[in-house]
């Protein structure tokens, strides 16, 4: 709550009760390097371990725990990472975000059996023709903004699906079948062994979560902090705003490009009702729940996202309604979503940025949002 930090002498804030994520963030900002870089090792560690049956158990007695940490928990990790660019670092409401993720896989999909392409060169031609996309989507768009701009990336989602649908070149409704697996990579066999896939896609989580965070400490990550607070004062300021939010766009695709080579080469088949609204919808939503703008939060956001339907699958048709309702009851209770970050948690208290706002409110420099941007 506002007004439950008060100045100390050493000037840091003392706040009022225990706040153990708080506690947790502080603890981080003044830890050593050895201690930042052994997290990072412990949650590798943990990550490679994760598929161990006796942990499967637990978290998914009703499904195969590997494939399940394939999709749907890792791939809505990648793709939450790649929306969370868009959405929590520029301030841009996209709903067809699946559209890349169709694209990628179709691209790996449509070659690999069309052609016989290595899937290695492959997934660096997915990135390219998502990005690309982004660009087209981003171009003629990105001068709307908050809600019509999300009506416009909603009917790109949906365009991409029905050309699939419509195109007899790549299948059309009846889909790509015998996609072929990649190829064998440092002694690794692709096959129907889901572990493989498995590290696959840790190992591009690791590498899209390290591009990520160092983007976001860099210049463009300044300067999509800027227009996401305020994009009237950033032009007024001297950023190319256009340019920025057009990188972010492209820059997110990229990461649903990668996804969608990935999940395509797992998949063996896929069609266009593989691709539909609502999962661009679920990557929001896990991105929102999270904390939007906060990489930890996203990734725990998309995680419980995946998971909690598969946990709960012997509840049947009935999973679908709880997990909505306490959807539901989370933005209600806490709309800044489980673990936001601090300035995004004050600018969203003072009504700034984001999506939604269409920039239309300017915070002041006394404002809290403002104090947090200068820590």
């Amino acid at each position: 709550m506002k007004g439950e930090e008060v100045a100390t002498s050493n000037g840091k804030p003392a706040r009022g009760g225990f706040h153990p994520v708080d506690g947790l963030r502080d603890w981080w900002a003044d830890a050593p390097q050895w201690q930042r870089y052994g997290v990072y090792i412990a949650l590798i560690v943990f990550a490679l371990i994760l598929p161990a049956p006796w942990i499967g158990a637990f978290m998914s007695p009703d499904s195969d725990w590997t494939t399940v940490l394939i999709f749907p928990v890792g791939t809505y990790i990648l793709l939450a990472v790649g929306l969370n660019i868009v959405v929590g670092h520029a301030g841009l409401l996209d709903l067809g975000f699946v559209a890349f993720f169709a694209i990628g896989a179709y691209t790996w999909a449509s070659i690999g059996t069309s052609y016989g392409w290595s899937y290695w060169p492959t997934v660096v031609l997915g990135i390219f023709l998502a990005s690309i996309s982004g660009v087209i989507l981003g171009a003629p768009t990105l001068r709307l903004r908050g809600d019509y701009l999300a009506i416009v990336t909603l009917g790109f989602g949906e365009i991409v699906r029905i050309t699939a649908n419509n195109t007899d070149a790549i299948g059309g409704a009846r889909g790509i079948t015998n996609v072929p697996h990649p190829e064998p990579i440092f002694g690794v066999e692709f096959f129907l062994d889901p572990a493989p896939y498995y590290y696959l896609m840790l190992f591009a989580i690791v590498l899209v979560i390290t591009f990520s965070v160092r983007l976001n400490k860099s210049r463009v990550g300044r300067a999509w902090a800027a227009i996401r607070e305020d994009e009237d004062a950033a032009e007024l300021m001297g950023v190319p705003t256009f340019k920025f939010k057009l990188l972010a766009f492209a820059i997110g695709a990229m990461i649903g490009g990668f996804a969608g080579t990935i999940y395509a080469s797992k998949a063996v088949f896929i069609e266009p009702n593989n691709f539909p609204f609502i999962l661009s919808a679920t990557i929001l939503a896990a991105v929102v729940l999270g904390g939007s703008g906060n990489l930890p939060g996203v990734i725990l956001g998309a995680f419980v996202i995946a998971w909690l339907p598969e946990r709960f699958r012997f509840l049947s048709e009935y999973r679908i309604l709880i997990f909505g309702f306490v959807l539901v009851l989370m933005m209600a209770l806490r709309p800044e979503g489980l673990l936001p970050s601090r300035q995004r948690k004050a600018e969203l208290r003072e009504g700034t940025g984001g999506m939604g706002a269409m920039g239309a409110e300017v915070a002041g420099p006394d404002s809290e949002a403002s104090a947090e941007v200068a820590k």
